[in-house]
């Protein structure tokens, strides 16, 4: 996975590269992408990873993440809920956005826009998606 694409999709979301977590919601959705069981253990599998690239450490990689996500919670519900398929009573956590976010990038033919927004809600809208992670 391109960290092109990946960026490509938080910027369709409404998050910027203003946010320190963009960066970090990038990279650990590139990581989840080419292995999806670290999204069984993001605090040892993948926060780490991210941390050592970026210079800092894992607890304030899951802080910018948590950060992104509540700013799509906050600014882009309605897109957040069409990239899970569902409607969502409870803010994602920083696992289940990375899940939800890799699961769209893996699903959706590289020769497609990035998980368009509208490609979502025709093709998922009241049909639940399979089991995320396999």
């Amino acid at each position: 996975m391109v960290l092109t694409e990946i960026y490509d999709l938080l910027y369709r979301l409404g998050i910027t590269a203003n946010y320190t977590g963009f960066f970090h919601m990038g990279y650990a959705v590139k990581l989840c992408c080419e292995r999806p069981e670290r999204l069984l253990m993001v605090t040892k599998w993948v926060y780490p990873e991210v941390a050592k690239r970026y210079q800092t450490n894992g607890r304030a990689v899951e802080r910018n993440i948590r950060t992104v996500g509540k700013v799509l919670w906050e600014q882009n519900r309605p897109a957040l809920e069409q990239l899970a398929g569902r409607p969502l009573s409870d803010k994602p956590g920083n696992a289940q956005l990375l899940a939800m976010l890799s699961h769209c990038l893996l699903v959706q033919p590289a020769s497609e826009a990035a998980c368009s927004m509208e490609g979502r809600r025709g093709r998922w809208a009241g049909k639940p998606s399979e089991p995320w992670p396999p």
